[in-house]
């Protein structure tokens, strides 16, 4: 195998910058689906040359069948089997109620994954909110907590988690995040409710509640099938993996061993197709488009990353990362402006190649603390900007198209992520690392 030379990085830059850079100066154009085929594959194709002429084909071919595969098949389960859940009704948006819809999104979303939960949950939070003037700090908090931080338990939970656990993290190991998870989430309810309350019982207009309380609806869940589904989700990730059935990692095993999660996968997502009613996701708004999107731009990143991952571990001692903080601050950072999930497997690539200190505790190959920081970086700091996970540019768009004034991308970061999100980070590093 040939080192990696320093330039062969520049395609994973640009599609990184892309994904960063192209929302804001060419909003309209990148909005084309088609148009982020043509840049992820137009980057993907150098990057893949270059691994072949130089030996490092099979590089190439892991990340793509035994990453690239997995982790686009089990976002598009759980945005079709969530998709088949509609949830609507109209209560009074009392801050007591609007807290509870974000502590039930916190909860679910570590087992349906940040999307699934946020996609769920918006549209009723939404609902029940709609004759509140004042609700831009309730969509705020639900990116944050909803399509964000609630999804640490799991590899379920949030992308890079995933990437994480197919990588050697247990699936139950993302359970020992627990504390993290719940002084974070506790801190951010808390937080929420104070403010919701102040806002409610000070500024909110006497109109407005009067309103609110005689237009009520109750709650109803139609596309109850779905959950069964999803359990099978769990089910299948839980167990259908090299640690119960051994044979899926043998590369000479036949291939409906070795993806056998995968056609499981499948499979539950083709019969929720089937047997969940039309009109439920026509209610749910359902569209391929956000999947899509997804497979499309991630085909460019998984391609692009293969050189950046080898060159990474060749030269990890050299970044001078070795710390738990670092790795904390560094994946976090970076999650927040480029993806979380590139960025969660680019910082385990480091780990790797960093010496093992002796009776260290390894998981996934590297020491389970730093494991921890880069598991808990990548998913926090997604929320630091709208572009750092996937649900929140979504949740963004449906509260504007609800008629919600919601903020610039940079005057999200000066109203609301800097001054509430990144201090509750650095206390948690703090007290957990």
């Amino acid at each position: 195998m040939h080192e990696i030379e320093l330039w062969a990085l520049i395609p994973f830059a640009l599609m990184l910058g892309s994904i960063a850079v192209l929302p804001l100066v060419a909003e309209h154009w990148w909005e084309n689906n088609l148009h982020k085929l043509y840049v992820a594959l137009g980057l993907a194709l150098p990057a893949s040359i270059y691994l072949v002429a130089n030996d490092m084909g099979s590089n190439l071919e892991h990340q793509m069948l035994y990453d690239y595969v997995p982790f686009i098949i089990l976002l598009g389960a759980l945005f079709v089997v969530t998709g088949g859940i509609h949830i609507k009704g109209d209560i009074q948006a009392r801050p007591i109620n609007n807290t509870i819809i974000m502590t039930i999104g916190y909860l679910l979303a570590s087992f349906i994954g940040t999307t699934g939960a946020a996609m769920l949950m918006i549209r009723l939070l939404l609902e029940v909110n709609q004759q509140r003037r004042y609700k831009t700090h309730t969509i705020l908090f639900f990116i944050a907590l909803v399509a964000n931080c609630g999804g640490i338990l799991t590899p379920l939970g949030d992308p890079p988690l995933f990437l994480l656990y197919l990588r050697g993290a247990e699936f139950t190991w993302f359970m020992g995040l627990m504390p993290e998870w719940l002084f974070v989430g506790v801190v951010l309810i808390a937080l929420y409710f104070v403010i919701d309350y102040y806002i409610y019982y000070r500024k909110e207009e006497t109109v407005s509640i009067m309103a609110d309380v005689h237009e009520k609806s109750p709650i109803t869940i139609t596309g109850k099938i779905n959950i069964i589904y999803l359990v099978g989700i769990i089910l299948a990730v839980s167990f259908l993996n090299p640690t119960y059935i051994p044979d899926m990692a043998d590369h000479h095993a036949p291939l409906y061993v070795r993806f056998l999660r995968e056609i499981v996968l499948v499979v539950i997502c083709a019969l929720s197709w089937l047997t969940t009613a039309k009109r439920i996701r026509k209610d749910n708004k359902f569209s391929w488009e956000p999947i899509l999107e997804v497979a499309y731009v991630f085909i460019g990143i998984f391609a692009t990353m293969t050189p950046a991952l080898i060159y990474l571990n060749a030269h990890a001692a050299e970044l001078g990362l070795t710390k738990p903080w670092q790795f904390f601050y560094s994946s976090g950072i970076l999650s927040a402006f480029l993806d979380n999930s590139p960025t969660a497997v680019a910082f385990h690539t480091v780990a790797q190649g960093l010496p093992v200190a002796a009776g260290a505790t390894l998981e996934a190959g590297i020491d389970v603390m730093l494991l921890r920081a880069i598991a808990l970086g990548s998913v926090f700091f997604g929320a630091m900007t709208y572009i750092g996970n996937g649900p929140n540019f979504m949740v963004k768009a449906i509260a504007e198209q609800a008629g919600v004034n919601m903020p610039s991308f940079f005057g999200y970061m000066a109203k609301f992520s800097i001054v509430i999100l990144l201090p509750i980070y650095i206390v948690t590093q703090l007290i957990f690392l």
